[in-house]
């Protein structure tokens, strides 16, 4: 990702470092008021918002680990209670989610289970990721099976189904007096590392010592805000020499606006606009945000005119 929007000490930020010497580098995701921001929009029963939380930070996580100039997006996909949950992030830092579900259902499993684990909370379906760098570029994506008990063992079967890589990721979210926050650390093996059978086995014995203290990270530490990213890698990896470079900062703010909403209305016929009315008013919610755009039908029907008028124009010039 490139370096956008500052810093908040301490809140909301992604910190790339590299334990040194072993070829292995990772990132600390701290999601404290974006986080907040982000689930307080929805009413969200607290699995749901646990999850998205989780999301946000795993999406975090992974985008950096990219070069990208776009949009990351991280969707899980399922037939369960919980039919979807979305994050994406630009590569300026700019984060939006939201959870689609069916409130019965999802009663209806917790009153037979109160911890449903992930496979009942979501059921069978797909996990993708998804960067878009703009219309001239070819769209990447990856889809793998919904397959683990979390969504963390979800994106490891990823890595290993999709990218044959080796990456260790841990994750956390709590709702507490400030609202929800979610932070995730991850690890990633760098590709081409050892010179020879020796130096292949002290790669391997790297890695997997920095898997161990990864996990020895408690979520209490991963979410504790006095606890600065500086100080945890360094209670983390110090024996074996840790590097951190600049944060980039991450920000709650949602790519809806009435301009893409006028566009998208100009874009249906008129007995589609007149099925959305009620009361000769359309109003248009967006599932990210919540936020809503008002239209009048007859405004609605007469920006199919303007549409279809400038159309005519742009053949009709030279």
């Amino acid at each position: 990702m490139r370096t956008g929007l500052p810093v908040k000490a301490t809140s909301d930020f992604i910190q790339a470092f590299q334990i040194e010497g072993h070829g292995v580098r990772g990132r600390l995701v701290r999601l404290f008021g974006v986080a907040n921001e982000i689930l307080s929009q929805h009413a969200y029963p607290e699995k749901v918002a646990r999850l998205l939380a989780e999301m946000m930070a795993l999406a975090a996580a992974l985008a950096a680990a990219l070069k990208y100039d776009g949009i990351f997006t991280l969707q899980a996909s399922g037939n369960g209670p919980i039919g979807m949950l979305v994050v994406d992030l630009t590569s300026s830092g700019a984060m939006r989610g939201y959870a689609q579900f069916n409130r019965d259902r999802l009663a209806e499993i917790e009153t037979q289970q109160p911890d449903p684990n992930l496979p009942r909370l979501l059921g069978s379906g797909y996990l993708a990721f998804t960067v878009d760098q703009g219309p001239e570029t070819e769209r990447y994506q990856g889809i793998v099976e919904l397959t683990g008990a979390t969504l963390v063992e979800c994106v490891q079967h990823y890595f290993r189904q999709s990218e044959q890589l080796q990456a260790g990721l841990k994750v956390a979210a709590e709702f507490g007096q400030a609202g929800w926050r979610a932070a995730a650390i991850m690890l990633q093996r760098m590709p081409g590392q050892g010179m020879g059978e020796l130096m292949s086995d002290a790669s391997e014995d790297a890695w997997r010592r920095a898997f161990a203290l990864m996990a020895s990270c408690s979520d209490q530490e991963l979410l504790n805000e006095s606890l600065s990213s500086e100080d945890l890698l360094y209670r983390l990896f110090h024996e074996d020499g840790v590097r951190a470079f600049a944060p980039q900062g991450v920000e709650a703010k949602c790519r809806c606006s009435r301009e893409r909403v006028t566009t998208m209305l100009g874009s249906l016929s008129s007995d589609e606009l007149r099925e959305l009315s009620i009361d000769e008013r359309i109003i248009v919610t967006c599932e990210f945000c919540n936020r809503q755009y008002h239209f009048g039908l007859q405004e609605a029907l007469s920006l199919k005119d303007t549409r279809t008028t400038h159309a005519s124009i742009e053949r009709d010039t030279p």
